[in-house]
């Protein structure tokens, strides 16, 4: 009497459909033995796909097989597909199995393996479920191709988005609550380019953001964030974006400043996000010796520690902590508005930002000039491409660099008309940040080390060094050098002189 073992399989997707339940599958497999006088030696359940053999109970059954060769004369399944959607994998296996003395066979598509005839329909049995997998394959991209191309994401919504079921039936995606802020912070927080992707990564984890490093770094290179869906390179189209239909969680010129700064095209200034509240500007000093960043420590006296900033070099540069932290905190006040100029601050402000349309104008005519003369690049580029001067792939690299630039510079003057606020708008705040400038110092030694960090950034746009702030030249961001400006004419009690410098920071 035969010898055999029952293999019945199904794939997650296959669990619903008629007839292929593993249920049914045994019964039909257990009567045929029964019918055969074929005794049944062990079953073998599998829920895993069949495009390969490296599934878990089959790699455990082609174990025991090898242990117990002649043990088992048959292996039985239903049909073919049961047993593989792969052909070439599937010839290869029947070698396997037959050189361990085993056949195996479909109750339902029994073949003669001695009739030579019947290795072609054993190819039929075997090529038609890969035909249908890969037709399968083959329909599910066209769609999740066609949805992307309709500004619609198929699939799990990347972190910071969540998937939703409208009211129609229709999936789409929307902003996930705090994950969402939690992104949108990311992104902001890379432009500035003060710290790296890593240290933003782990503070945005501490905060609760939840994504792998991986992942993450994958996800600020996605323009799903700025509302645009990628459509990737297939055959002779070219890869391109998208408008998408789903609600944006940071603006196109963000996520295009967050690109350059990604591919090194912008200048950062590294700091670090812990550091000891004894050293607040640790990381914006630099040597005033040699071009390093001063670095800090600690060494024990007779009684105390004593703590410095100092460079890791051998030119010798060496602070007593207490001594800048100190000048800093005189600079600050300086740069602590007078509560008694807060009016004339605000006035200032709302001057010349009236004073700054021309300026705003003028940008924006220069960006549109810009997108102009890309436009004639890709004209005169196709010329030469029609005359045989240029290459084809020449002409796709310079096609491409353009209209990249030219989607870059679009969202540019796109959010320029966003960043434009009537008065009503402007003046809460200027109000709110008033309210800052004339409580500097308290604000400052009031804070977290992480807030004075953030603080310091804001002064500073570039690192100084110890004499730049003992003798007041250490370069300031624009707030703050108005405010320098204003406490300076008050102190000179200038009456009726206007300067000619704007006040504010030019928009470029």
């Amino acid at each position: 009497m035969k010898i055999a073992d029952l293999y019945i399989r199904v794939s997650t997707d296959e669990q619903a459909d008629k007839g292929y339940s593993q249920r049914d599958q045994a019964e039909r497999l257990q009567k045929y033995c029964a019918d055969n006088r074929i005794t049944v030696r062990q079953m073998i359940y599998e829920d895993h796909s069949a495009k390969t053999f490296i599934r878990p109970e089959w790699e455990k059954f082609l174990k025991y097989l090898r242990l117990h060769r002649n043990k088992t004369n048959l292996v039985l399944f239903t049909k073919w597909d049961r047993f593989s959607r792969n052909a070439p994998d599937a010839y290869n296996m029947i070698s396997t199995l037959k050189s361990l003395g085993v056949e195996p066979q479909a109750i339902e598509q029994p073949l003669d393996m001695t009739v030579p005839e019947n290795k072609m329909m054993l190819a039929i049995y075997l090529t038609a479920p890969e035909i249908e997998n890969d037709r399968r394959g083959l329909n599910t991209f066209y769609g999740i191709r066609r949805a992307r191309k309709e500004g619609r994401w198929p699939g799990l919504a990347p972190v910071g988005y969540a998937n939703r079921t409208a009211e129609n039936g229709k999936k789409y995606i929307s902003p996930d609550g705090k994950q969402a802020e939690l992104m949108q912070w990311a992104f902001k927080e890379i432009a500035k380019g003060k710290f790296s992707t890593e240290q933003i990564f782990k503070k945005a984890m501490a905060s609760g953001l939840v994504c792998s490093k991986n992942n993450f770094l994958r996800l600020v290179r996605n323009p799903i964030y700025c509302g645009r869906i990628p459509i990737p390179q297939y055959k002779d189209e070219e890869a391109f974006t998208v408008q998408a239909l789903h609600e944006p969680i940071i603006s196109e010129a963000l996520f295009y400043e967050v690109q350059d700064m990604l591919d090194g095209n912008k200048r950062t200034i590294k700091t670090k996000f812990r550091t000891n509240n004894r050293f607040p500007l640790k990381g914006f000093l630099s040597c005033s010796k040699c071009p390093r960043t001063l670095c800090t420590s600690g060494s024990k006296g007779r009684s105390q520690y004593y703590y410095y900033y100092h460079c890791s070099s051998e030119c010798g540069c060496r602070y007593k902590a207490h001594e800048i932290n100190d000048e800093f905190l005189v600079l600050l006040d300086i740069f602590t508005l007078n509560p008694k100029t807060a009016e004339l601050f605000k006035l200032v402000i709302l001057d010349a930002y009236a004073n700054d349309t021309a300026s705003y104008k003028e940008y924006k005519m220069s960006l549109a000039k810009e997108i102009t003369e890309l436009s004639l690049r890709i004209s005169k580029a196709r010329e030469l491409l029609l005359t045989g001067d240029l290459d084809g792939s020449d002409y796709k690299e310079i096609k491409t660099e353009c209209e990249r630039k030219i989607l870059v510079t679009e969202t540019q003057i796109a959010d320029l008309g966003k960043n434009k606020y009537s008065k009503s708008q402007l003046e809460p705040i200027i109000d709110q940040a008033i309210i800052t400038f004339t409580n500097l110092k308290e604000i400052y030694t009031t804070a977290l080390n992480e807030e004075q960090r953030r603080l310091i950034g804001s002064m500073f746009p570039e690192k100084f060094k110890f004499e730049d702030l003992k003798h007041r030249t250490a370069k300031v961001s624009g707030a703050f050098h108005s405010i320098y400006l204003i406490n300076s004419d008050l102190k000179g009690e200038k009456k009726g002189q206007k300067t000619s410098e704007n006040l504010l920071p030019r928009q470029g």
